[in-house]
């Protein structure tokens, strides 16, 4: 399995950008996680297969963020809007390593990450 970020990019606080995650092959969650250098990787949204379930990190981030699926595509987006300084991170796509889940993205193994992309907000 590969995962290839997409989207990324400088952009003035209360912008918008879409990154995009192009999955190969079928995984049963995919997340974004995003890390400042020098800090933790936190994780920002997820969403599970075949079902959907969403998850996001915080109440402030899922009033600003969507994460979706194309099934067809194969690419799991993160849509960012309202952008804050704050957000500034390099942003990683991750999937799950194993079997089906129970509930939503809920003990999953994030195994396999893609390279990332720049989110810089000014």
């Amino acid at each position: 399995v590969q995962l290839v970020e997409s989207g990324g990019g400088s952009m003035q606080a209360g912008g918008s950008l879409r990154l995009s995650c192009a999955v190969s092959g079928y995984r049963h969650c995919v997340a974004w996680f995003r890390q400042v250098s020098g800090k933790a990787r936190e994780g920002v949204a997820s969403i599970s297969s075949p079902v959907g379930t969403t998850y996001y990190r915080s109440d402030s981030l899922k009033g600003r963020f969507t994460i979706s699926r194309d099934s067809v595509k194969n690419t799991v987006d993160l849509e960012m809007y309202g952008l804050e300084p704050g957000d500034t991170a390099m942003y990683y796509c991750a999937a799950h390593s194993g079997g089906p889940l129970w509930l939503g993205c809920a003990g999953a193994d994030f195994g396999v990450w893609g390279q990332g992309t720049q989110v810089t907000v000014s």
